[in-house]
Parts: C-alpha cells; structure tokens; sequence
C-alpha cells in the first residue's frame, strides 16, 4: 500500500464537505475520485498533498514514496522555452551526463591510481546514466512535448507568450517527466485535444507508478482506472473496475438497496396491520400474539431508504414538427480566415434522425462549420440548404444566445411569453434553477449555470435540428448521463461538437472528423470509427471501400436481429403471461382462503358471545344439562378460533 486515507472530515464553515473519508491505494494502482459538482474531490486531492489542513483524520504515504500533482499555480520560468522548460525537469541527468563528458574529458591526462579512481567513478556514472535511461532523455522530452499537443515549431516559444492552457500544457509534462511515485491529475484533459488525450491515456496507462484521477471524462477514465472511489453525500465508497463498471455496479446496488428497503416497509406495514387485527379480536391469547409480534417488531433492524439521487436535471427533447427527410445538404462549402484554410470543398448530406458528431483537433474549423449553419458566419465558397419543414435551435458554448443583463427568469419568460410564471419556474426547476436562484444575472452564473439555462431554452423551442457546441462542458457525469439520454431518444436530427469521447460513443450515429481541411465521414459509434481511423486518414476512397462491406453486414444483421428478437420475445411473452396466469390464480385462491377465515373466526366470535348472553339467562343458569352443553359448543368454538386464527396469520404472511 502507497497511500492510505483514513477517516477525513473537512468542513468549510458550517458546510460538511467530507466525513470519515477512508481508501487506499495499491503501488501502480490508477484510481479515480468521482462525484458531483461541489461534491469535495479537488479538495480531498489538496488535503492528500497537505495544500489543505483536514479537520481530523489521517494520510499516511509510504516512506520515500513522491508524490506529484498538476497545480494551476505551477511555477514556470517564464524566460525560458517550452522545450527548455520541460527539458528542466531532466536537470539532475543532465548534469549527469555532463560530468560523465568532464570525466572522459581529465581521463586524457591521468595516469595510475587517479586513472583507476576516474574510471570507477566514470563507469558508476555511466551505469547511473543507463539505468535512469539517460541516453533517451531528448527522444522522451520530444516525444511528451508533441504528445500534449505542440508541434516541433512551437518548441522555441517562450513561456511568458503562452495561453493559460497551453502553460498548463507545460506544467503536465514536467510532472509527467518526473516520474513520481503517485500521480494526482486534476481534470487533465480540460486543454488537451483527442489527439493528446489519447497520448496521455497511453502514457498514464502505461506508467508504472500509481495514479489518481478527478475527471469528467468517463471515455478517458474507462481505458485507464481499475478503481473507483466516490463521494457522495461527504462520505467515501471504493469500486473495483474502470467507470463503466462502476455505474454498473452503482445502478445495481442502488436498485437492490431501495428492493430491501421497500420490502422492509412493506413487511413492517403487514405485521402492523396483524397486530392491530389481532389487537380488535380483544381475546387474551390474541393480544398476547400480538405483543409478541410487537417485539419482535421492536427489534428488526431498520433499513434506510437510498438516498434520491440530488441535482438531476430534467430534459425532455421532442420535436413538434416532423422534417422531411433530406435535413442538410452541404455543397463545396470553404472557409478561412486571414488568408488560412480550415476546410475547402466540403460536401455532406444529413438525414433525420442523424446524431452527428463533429470531432477534430482544436482550432481545425468545427465550431465555425456550425456557425455557418446557424447563419453567423458566411461560407467563402459552396453552399447549404435545409430541407422541408427544418427548424433549427442552437446551443452555443459561449451562451451568446443569452442576454448577460437578464435574471435566469426573464430569459426563459421573455423567450416563450406564452408561459405563465409557474410553468416558467417548474422548468427551471427542472434544470436546478429553484428559489431565489431564478432571479440570478446570467452575467453572474457559472459556466455550468449558463449552460443549463441554454439548454431550458432549447427544450422549450420547436427545432427539429439541433445545433450543439460542446453541451457537456460543465456538467457534471450524472447530468451528462441525462443529457445522453435525451439525445439518445430524440427523433429528431443532432449536429454537435465535442470532445467528450463517451458522449459520442453513447450518442452518435455518424462520425465527421476534420482533418487535413476536409470532413472524413463515418457512418457508426465512436468505438468503431476508432477501429477504422487509420484507414480513414489514409483516404476518401480507402473509407468508401471499407463503408460498403461494413453497411452490408450492417444491413444483414439489421433484418436478422429483429426476427430472432422478435421470436424470442413472442416465446419469452408467451411463458411469462401463462406464468403471470398462475401467480394471479393462486393469489386470488389465498385471498379467498383469507376472506373464508376471516369471516369464520368473526361468525365463530359473534356465536360465542351468544352463548354468553345465553348461559347468563336465568332460566339456563338453572339448568344445568343446558349449561353444559352451552359451554361445550363454547369450548369447541375456542378450539376452532385457535385453529383458525393461526390459519389466519399464515395467510396473511403468504399475501
């Protein structure tokens, strides 16, 4: 173990972040910390590298175990090159090397004994040297250099002249050089392309140190973690697997919670309606029965009910209006700016019902591509035309579709005026905007807020063709997971940009990927288009050649599948609704049984209070034959009512 947690409690004033937080970490382990928004990872991370004291609680790392972790802070001489930067990080083996050169160097003029010592300590250098992989340390730094996204050419560029992303950029390969024993990342695909995403996946996959990871990026956390640890409600819980496995198991063990929680309550609600049953009976024996199970009652452990899952948006996507088949047709479209292509001769048809995503590296043309459609840039050359009945809505990732001087309210209502002012709140409600929240500036909302205002609106509105710039940008997994969903069942038409690698694999139909200022086109899941995309990138004509055997077989098993499924459920329906039959039947004779009884041991009870009236009459009393055999048929009875009554719990039980 290389890390070990223990018990972490944190509180921010009055709010409780993290409660008796406790996990652990294997040497080589890749890890992930999921949760919420706000739900407390990143600060759980600053208290591990003791950034942020805890209120109590533990963390114990192994004994000259590193630990190394991507801060926004991180200093970086701002003289210095990119390579020159990151080529610091190697400065103990460089000066290595150098005093090896000096070495080699004295060597010449030495004779004897220094000769000797110079060459031990020439071949200790030397083997240090190699077993630090020094004659690597150039390729390495190059290699993690154009890894994360720069290109040769931008080697030479200062620090000081960089964006906040790239210095980022810098910052992770510096602590990927380093090499530490633990790893802790912070959202590291925030400025990374595909490309360099993929890059990272492979490095950190392959890194022999242990790993933790905060991302939203369940496609990237997939192909890396054996481990989940999430946090929820300020408590911890360990998963073994990567994160598909985990929602797997979390969906699963939810659901069998809530079934034992909801038998409980059911069985609790049985027992109480016997005991008040048998409590009416008003007989000794029936009340000393129901004591008993009143005890017993006392002493089952109570099973909490699961937590509803908080902060779930609620977005429902359907069209109005049905477009015509034929959605967009692209005709040689163009486009640049100052004098630099993004795309040239661009030809695309989509259909209804396509979910296509746009992917490709940063700065390549994707956002512009579904500006021009939105008809906020102009095309330098080609065209585009909607087809029938085509109306579209566009969710911008900079949110210009919202006025930043309207409270969250007015930009809903101001928008669809038709809405009174409690469907207006019911919506937002919809979207997490609840009391005093709706009245918030959009100039002051979080990247997040912005957009789920962005989204209220386009599930208000009537498109058919949605426009989508980077839709998860901001959200957290669960409220991506809800818009996945949306997208998924919406039947009408998607065009959007992403970079959410497990969002278009849930989503997409199509795949166009811009590349060398053209659209490479790929009808299929983001899994398969990985499969295929080095043929892809080769040519227009390789693609076509692997597109027509891929859609036969598609089209074979598409007619194949639905007669098999179709058999097997006709089969499966037939056995459940016979099985469905029999269970209904054998209620309804139990519920008979039950009604029997019952009424029985209330005619029984009615008769015995007869008798008592009756041997209490004067002229009974008297006679004592009479009085016998009054209280025979009464001694009977009892026996029956005990017979009976306990008949009567049976059958209940069962129902």
């Amino acid at each position: 173990m290389i890390l070990s947690c223990q018990n972490i409690t944190k509180s921010f004033g009055l709010d409780v972040i993290l409660s008796d937080v406790s996990f652990h970490i294997e040497a080589g382990e890749k890890a992930a910390i999921v949760g919420i928004n706000g739900a407390g990872k990143s600060t759980l991370l600053k208290i591990i590298t003791g950034e942020l004291p805890m209120d109590s609680g533990s963390v114990m790392i192994q004994k000259g175990a590193e630990l190394g972790m991507l801060s926004q802070t991180q200093n970086l001489t701002e003289g210095n090159t990119i390579y020159e930067e990151v080529m610091s990080v190697k400065a103990d083996l460089l000066a290595l090397e150098a005093n090896i050169r000096r070495t080699e160097h004295m060597m010449k003029d030495l004779q004897g004994e220094e000769l000797e010592a110079a060459l031990n300590s020439y071949d200790r250098m030397n083997s240090e040297f190699e077993k630090r992989n020094g004659y690597a340390i150039k390729s390495e730094v190059t290699g993690c250099i154009k890894g994360l996204g720069f290109s040769e050419a931008d080697f030479d560029m200062k620090v000081a002249t960089l964006s906040g992303g790239q210095k980022t950029r810098v910052a992770l390969a510096k602590l990927l050089l380093s090499k530490p024993d633990i790893i802790m990342l912070d959202e590291p695909t925030n400025h990374l392309d595909m490309d360099a995403i993929r890059w990272l996946e492979g490095f950190l996959s392959a890194y022999k140190g242990a790993v933790i990871l905060v991302a939203h990026d369940r496609y990237f956390l997939d192909k890396i973690v054996s481990k989940v640890i999430e946090i929820e409600n300020t408590h911890a819980r360990s998963w073994e697997g990567n994160y598909s496995d985990f929602a797997e198991k979390k969906k699963a063990d939810r659901e069998a919670k809530l079934k034992l929680y909801l038998n409980q309550q059911r069985e609790i609600q049985h027992q109480e309606a016997v005991i008040d049953k048998l409590k009416s009976f008003n007989r000794e024996k029936s009340v000393k029965r129901a004591r008993s199970r009143e005890k017993a009652l006392d002493k089952i452990e109570r099973v909490e009910r699961p937590e509803e899952i908080n902060a779930e948006m609620d977005i429902r996507l359907e069209p109005n209006i049905l477009s015509g088949n034929d959605v967009i047709t692209i005709r040689d479209m163009a486009k640049g700016f100052d004098g630099v292509n993004l795309f040239k001769n661009v030809s695309m048809e989509i259909h209804r019902g396509d979910k296509v995503a746009i992917i490709g590296n940063n700065g390549t043309g994707k956002t512009t591509l579904l500006k021009i459609l939105n008809g906020i840039y102009e095309a330098d050359e080609g065209s585009f035309k909607f087809g029938a009945k085509v109306f579209t809505g566009y969710y911008d990732q900079e949110h210009h579709v919202l006025d930043p001087d309207k409270s969250v309210f007015q930009e809903i209502q101001d928008t669809y005026p038709d809405l009174d002012n409690t469907k207006v709140r019911n919506v937002l409600a919809s979207f997490l905007f609840t009391g005093d929240d709706v009245f918030k500036l959009v100039r002051d909302l979080s990247g997040g807020e912005k957009g789920r205002v962005s989204l209220a609106k386009l599930m208000l509105g009537d498109a058919n063709l949605l426009f989508l710039d980077e839709p998860t940008n901001h959200l957290d997994i669960i409220s991506k997971e809800i818009l996945e969903q949306a997208i998924s069942s919406y039947t009408g038409t998607v065009v959007y940009v992403s970079h959410d690698r497990y969002f278009i694999n849930k989503t997409a139909t199509r795949i166009f990927e811009l590349v060398n200022n053209n659209f490479i086109q790929f009808d299929g899941s983001y899994d398969y288009y990985l499969e295929k995309r080095d043929l892809l990138l080769k040519a227009q004509q390789e693609l076509q050649a692997v597109k027509k055997p891929a859609e036969n077989n598609s089209s074979v098993q598409k007619t194949a599948a639905p007669a098999d499924s179709s058999s097997e459920t006709a089969v499966s329906s037939k056995d459940s609704w016979a099985e469905a039959k029999k269970q209904q039947a054998a209620r309804r004779k139990l519920e008979n049984e039950y009604a029997a009884v019952e009424k029985k041991i209330a005619e029984l009870e009615e008769r015995n209070a007869e008798l008592n009236e009756k041997m209490n009459e004067p002229d009974v009393a008297t006679r004592p034959s009479k009085l016998m055999e009054l209280t025979e048929e009464q001694k009977k009875n009892e026996a029956m009512l005990e017979e009976l009554m306990e008949r009567w719990e049976e059958l209940a039980g069962q129902l």
